[in-house]
């Protein structure tokens, strides 16, 4: 592993965690040249269904995509990066569990609503007005009725 510091080719292995939730191993590495700390994740490779838009377009999974959004939705809310690194390790492994070879993209819209639903109720309305495409205030009132409520799912 190169150093992200000062680019050194060898790094060592100070700790390593797996992380039973998530697939993942968490290495935290230094290196020998400059002494600096960093961390690294390793994720098992599977194949992503490939998401089918509204205009019945077709493309591939991406992870950075999925996690932009719902950290612009939780923007400036006091939620931790680890958590949002949970919520979109769960929409994964759900996308991946259902074996298709594709989704739609509305499918990953509503677990992302449901992820965000359980993290920050704010970032959850913020997601939805975008996704649901808001017009009116009444639109914003219904999202929160269906944050309030305990019977959740019109969506």
């Amino acid at each position: 592993m190169r150093c992200p510091f000062c680019a050194n080719e060898d790094t060592n292995v100070v700790d390593t965690r797996s992380n039973p939730g998530t697939n993942a191993i968490r290495r935290r590495r230094k290196c020998p040249k400059c002494d600096k700390r960093f961390t690294t994740y390793e994720r098992v490779e599977l194949r992503m269904p490939r998401l089918v838009k509204k205009d019945g377009s077709r493309s591939d999974f991406d992870r950075d995509k999925l996690l932009g959004s719902m950290v612009l939705a939780l923007r400036k809310r006091p939620v931790a990066t680890e958590a949002i690194d949970g919520a979109v390790d769960r929409i994964e492994e759900k996308l991946r569990s259902l074996g298709d070879r594709e989704t739609p993209t509305s499918r990953v819209g509503d677990l992302v609503m449901r992820e965000l639903a359980k993290l920050d109720k704010i970032a959850y309305i913020r997601f939805a007005s975008v996704y649901r495409s808001f017009e009116t205030p009444d639109d914003f009132r219904e999202a929160v009725q269906e944050i309030k409520s305990p019977r959740r799912g019109k969506r």
